[in-house]
């Protein structure tokens, strides 16, 4: 131990290697506990770890530079519907940025060219548990492309569009509770001009 990584993507290099690999290879020995379509369960040299079959994305679509379109997903596990940003797995052999157009339509109905990703730093979902990071993509829509939205994926309740400000009132209050969304949109919001962070 000792190593600090620090994770690298475009347009500040290429994109991670953890993003498609392994990170924790040299912890032996290897277990298979539990094996399905879309991960596996190991115990890796006294770490149990969950690894996915295929890299993850999650869209952070963002509505006239003032707004964020946002998914209200049903997640029977805890019980609720919760607030997210579109995510999912990127398919076998297709580009991030494509993963991240087809995410964001699917579970949105808004469908946007590809060029329009913009890349922003991966994230580490579960670093006690899973041993890859995530790609994030930003995408600036018009609130007339989230106006005329088409049909989303069945496990969406329903697609909502929030200011900024109503977007931190609920992050502060327990109204947007998930990890992942707040990481990625505090990212977004922390790097808006005219933030002014004191060291």
């Amino acid at each position: 131990m000792g190593r600090y990584n620090d994770t690298t993507y475009p347009p500040a290099g290429g994109w991670d290697r953890r993003l498609t690999e392994i990170a924790c290879p040299d912890l032996h020995p290897v277990e298979d506990l539990h094996r399905n379509d879309w991960f596996t369960v190991r115990n890796r040299g006294g770490y149990f770890t969950v690894e996915y079959q295929l890299p993850h994305v999650v869209v952070l679509p963002v509505v006239d530079a003032e707004a964020i379109a946002m998914v209200r997903v049903k997640r029977p596990v805890l019980d609720d519907v919760t607030l997210e940003l579109p995510a999912g797995a990127i398919e076998i052999n297709e580009a991030p940025a494509s993963g991240a157009a087809r995410e964001l339509a699917e579970e949105t109905g808004i469908v946007a060219d590809v060029a329009r990703f913009a890349p922003m730093p991966p994230l580490a979902v579960s670093p006690n548990r899973v041993p890859n990071l995530t790609y994030v993509f930003r995408v600036d829509l018009q609130r007339r492309e989230f106006d005329r939205r088409g049909p989303h994926d069945d496990e969406i309740d329903s697609v909502e569009l929030l200011s900024l400000a109503d977007i931190v009132r609920l992050m502060t209050s327990g109204g947007i509770y998930v990890a992942v969304p707040i990481a990625v949109i505090s990212m977004f919001v922390l790097s808006r001009p005219g933030m002014i962070l004191n060291p």
